[in-house]
């Protein structure tokens, strides 16, 4: 198993558009980046903490890669939007990659080049050293499958997840 770091705006976006694709095995909804120690959620969204709110995706390279991961990172969110997501506003909807060693820094440093061949206009997503993770609380993990009909999931998360649907066909979960 592999796991990276990622932090694209909401974490509920990622989590959700992570979800769909065959070879992830967990997603964790959670903290990074900053400097207070056990973040809480109310903590994260002041913009105070210095964290982000990312997620930790685990997957298996014998069945997706980390080319298609991060691929995926770099279409469920808009990279060129520094401090923010949309209406979400602030460092902890940054778009940041964490990594873990040496080999991921490298690999996100490659896949930032990439997208930015698709992307008009200068990416700002930071590729940063993993520090500690904290999870987010339990009401954050699957947000979107837990409440599909609520506003933002429907307004903001949906769209995200149709765009990984639509250009990761291939990748999909099945049955």
């Amino acid at each position: 198993m592999t796991t990276f770091v990622l932090a694209g705006g909401c974490f509920w976006c990622l989590d959700a558009a992570y979800r769909v694709l065959r070879g992830v095995t967990s997603v964790v909804s959670g903290y990074t980046g900053g400097e207070t120690p056990s973040p809480t959620y109310e903590q994260v969204c002041t913009g105070r903490t210095g964290h982000a709110e990312a997620v930790a995706v685990s997957f298996d390279p014998e069945v997706i890669s980390s080319d298609i991961i991060l691929d995926a990172f770099f279409t469920m969110h808009d990279p060129r939007q520094l401090n923010r997501q949309g209406r979400d506003i602030g460092t902890q909807y940054r778009s940041a990659m964490f990594f873990a060693d040496d080999e991921q820094r490298r690999v996100f440093e490659a896949a930032r080049d990439r997208a930015s061949q698709w992307w008009d206009g200068g990416i700002v997503t930071t590729i940063e050293p993993l520090g500690e993770f904290f999870p987010a609380e339990d009401a954050h993990q699957d947000f979107f499958a837990k409440n599909p009909t609520q506003g933002y999931c429907l307004a903001v998360a949906a769209p995200k997840v149709s765009k990984v649907r639509a250009r990761f066909a291939d990748y999909l979960i099945t049955g």
